[in-house]
């Protein structure tokens, strides 16, 4: 079928769309060369490269200023690119994430950094820490709740005993897909997926594949690429994944609750980059064992009580000692500069067999 004609003015517009995105790529490698004077001052000063508050700022400016009829969101996620293309001049952030290509976490690092960052994919959480902890990336992104599952343990565990702390956390809204070779779903022998992903789509498995072997795998971006090679298995997944692994979507956002989110942290070492400064929307988190005996759990949240700081998240892992103790990790609101949580931290450190601040950081509101 032959294109349409283009009407006079529709290719006068056209042209001038053509003109004003001549003069946005003047103006943006313009701003890219700014940039690398600036990348050369940091150097020599030794300031940190990547200022995640800065970034925020300049967000917040470009967003207060935009007339429309972009829409604000819109606007953000595009100065994001620009920023992340522009640091990427001056000095590229390596980041660990899980991997394959096509994970959640890849998602929530390019959501944060941008698509401009240097991606380092690792197998587990256990090499993202590692990897992050030893310097081979700048910074890691692990996740550590969902909503309808809970915490994710192993994240959890490892906080434990890494020297990196924690400075930011992206909040990512997930829609699993069931995805394979073939467009429909008859003859499916095997879904694969990150353990997680499976127990968050257990009741529509349960419906509409209930005799259909579910296999436990490292992540949902493996299970799709083992998908990929076996007409007989199916994937849970992002419509990215589909995408980058060649598989058809035989069923959209099957998970069984439909505002289904996942907390994911940013972790560097303090010398990488020391603790964001306050934004008045902070989170301090951190990780206490106390005595075994008996109050020993009131006395802990007396202090917090005492100078009006809310705790928003309280979790228990086994401390492995074979004395029935445990780890609690507990989020607070707000940030250890602020006088209240200075002195509820203090007083709670003496009460504290096992006391260590896993990172303060701001939270999107």
């Amino acid at each position: 079928m032959a294109e349409p004609v283009a009407s006079q003015a529709l290719l006068a517009l056209r042209d001038q769309i053509d003109g004003l995105d001549k003069q946005l790529l003047e103006l943006l490698n313009q701003r890219a060369r700014v940039a690398e004077q600036v990348g050369e001052i940091k150097r020599a000063e030794g300031t940190p490269f990547f200022r995640p508050d800065r970034v925020a700022q300049v967000i917040d400016k470009i967003r207060a200023a935009n007339p429309g009829p972009l829409k604000a969101e819109h606007v953000a996620a595009i100065w994001r690119e620009i920023m992340s293309a522009c640091l990427a001049l001056e000095s590229p952030q390596r980041v660990a994430v899980l991997g394959p290509v096509g994970t959640f976490c890849e998602q929530a690092a390019i959501e944060y950094f941008g698509g401009a960052a240097d991606l380092v994919y690792c197998a587990n959480f256990d090499e993202v820490f590692h990897a992050t902890a030893s310097g081979s990336a700048q910074f890691g992104v692990v996740g550590v709740e969902n909503m309808t599952e809970g915490v994710v343990t192993r994240s959890l565990d490892l906080f434990l005993h890494t020297p990196c702390h924690v400075v930011g956390e992206v909040s990512l809204l997930i829609r699993h897909n069931l995805m394979r070779k073939e467009p429909s779903m008859n003859g499916i022998e095997a879904v694969l997926a990150h353990p997680q992903a499976l127990a968050q789509c257990q009741n529509w498995l349960n419906k509409h594949l209930p005799d259909v072997e579910r296999r436990a795998v490292s992540s949902n971006a493996e299970g799709s690429r083992l998908a990929a090679e076996n007409p007989a298995w199916a994937a849970l997944g992002s419509e990215r994944a589909s995408t980058l692994f060649g598989l058809h979507i035989t069923a959209h956002a099957i998970q069984d609750e439909a505002y289904n989110r996942t907390r994911f942290a940013v972790i560097c070492l303090p010398q990488t980059m020391a603790t964001p400064p306050a934004t008045g929307r902070d989170c301090t988190s951190l990780v206490v064992s106390v005595p075994n005996r008996p109050g020993a759990m009131h006395d802990l949240l007396v202090p917090l009580k005492t100078h009006g700081v809310s705790m928003t998240r309280l979790e228990s892992r086994p401390a492995r000692t074979g004395q029935w103790d445990y780890h609690f990790y507990i989020d607070l609101d707000g940030h250890p500069s602020q006088p209240h949580v200075a002195a509820a931290l203090v007083e709670l450190r003496e009460l504290c067999a096992f006391f260590k601040i896993l990172g303060a950081y701001p939270v999107k509101a």
